[in-house]
């Protein structure tokens, strides 16, 4: 038999009143966060989108289709067909490159690597997360590019046929949009890798055991278990590398020899990118041009804004195993 104590009731309401404060404050804290964050956003579209609008009032070229860009000539001519073409050029590349490695990084650390070893493995792909991306850039121009060589000119000779692979310059240095898109795989892997693996790591542990006691080899567990279970999280992960494949500057500045030809020969240099055109171009352009390029960054802006969003939707649909192994 309990007894209640009167005297403990006013510290009990002062501390439901206090907690009831607390919560008040954070509430508040996080929703004005969170309105800073969209004010923010808005007023960078608006400012992209004025500048942008001063520019292509005086643009005497098509901007989508154009693939000239002088800007601050006596007649302004520019367009971004040509650095539309580098950037989703470059970044598919990346993706057929790094979202296969990633997956099978993750299974292994996940699934397959005993702990001694997978923790050590999954902090070293984390930690490359964190090398800034000029580091990345002059690793690729002092030693990719000179040692894939070989590899273009094997590709040149047997799958030159496919017209994307045939080298019509050959001998040049390889700094083509070929060599920008293994690059930003190398970039986008750990990203990948890492949201890859915590959402291996939320599959339950019934399915998993179920397959195996079913008689399911590993592999035939990940198969039927795992990788249907990740799916989603694996295409969010994917598009969030793709978001900073879009949007790399520097690393593809060093390493890609640019130019206004558009051409779907891969291993020829040449190409360029939006981050790319804006970084080599701003301090010499005039306020026209700058202008300009703003109407360039106003588009990867919008296009890496539907990326995240897109990715952010694959999410929020199974936001329901969010917590399946506690």
């Amino acid at each position: 038999m309990t007894s209640s104590h009167p005297a403990d009731a006013p510290g009990r309401v002062r501390r439901r009143k206090t907690s009831q404060l607390g919560d008040k404050i954070f509430f508040n804290a996080a929703r004005g966060a969170g309105i800073l964050l969209l004010v923010i956003m808005a007023a960078i579209a608006g400012f992209l989108a004025y500048r942008s609008a001063l520019a292509l009032s005086k643009n005497q070229g098509n901007f989508l289709t154009t693939f000239e860009w002088a800007p601050d000539a006596p007649k302004p001519v520019f367009g971004i067909a040509v650095l539309a073409f580098g950037t989703i050029v470059s970044a598919v590349i990346a993706m057929l490159i790094a979202v296969p490695v990633a997956i099978g990084i993750a299974l292994f650390i996940s699934h397959y690597a005993p702990r001694k070893i997978a923790q050590p493995f999954a902090y070293l792909v984390d930690l490359l997360a964190a090398v800034p991306s000029i580091v990345y850039g002059l690793w690729g121009a002092l030693f990719l590019v000179p040692h894939l060589d070989g590899l273009t000119s094997w590709m040149d000779q047997y799958l030159g046929w496919t017209y994307v692979f045939d080298q019509t310059r050959a001998g040049t240095t390889p700094r083509t949009l070929f060599t920008v898109g293994i690059l930003l795989a190398i970039m986008v892997l750990p990203i990948i890798t890492a949201v890859t693996r915590e959402v291996f790591r939320q599959v339950p542990r019934m399915h998993e055991e179920a397959a195996l006691a079913l008689g399911a080899t590993r592999w035939e567990m990940i198969r039927t278990s795992v990788l249907p279970f990740g799916r989603p999280g694996i295409i969010s992960a994917s598009m969030l590398g793709l978001g900073r494949a879009l949007g790399e500057t520097i690393a593809v500045a060093v390493v890609l020899s640019s130019n206004s030809v558009l051409s779907l020969h891969l291993l020829d240099p040449g190409g360029g990118t939006f981050a790319q055109n804006i970084a080599l171009k701003f301090n010499e352009a005039g306020s026209f041009g700058r202008d300009a390029l703003m109407a360039s960054g106003l588009v990867l802006f919008v296009i890496t804004l539907l990326v995240n969003g897109a990715a952010r939707m694959i999410v929020a649909r199974r936001k329901e195993y969010s917590g399946a192994n506690a």
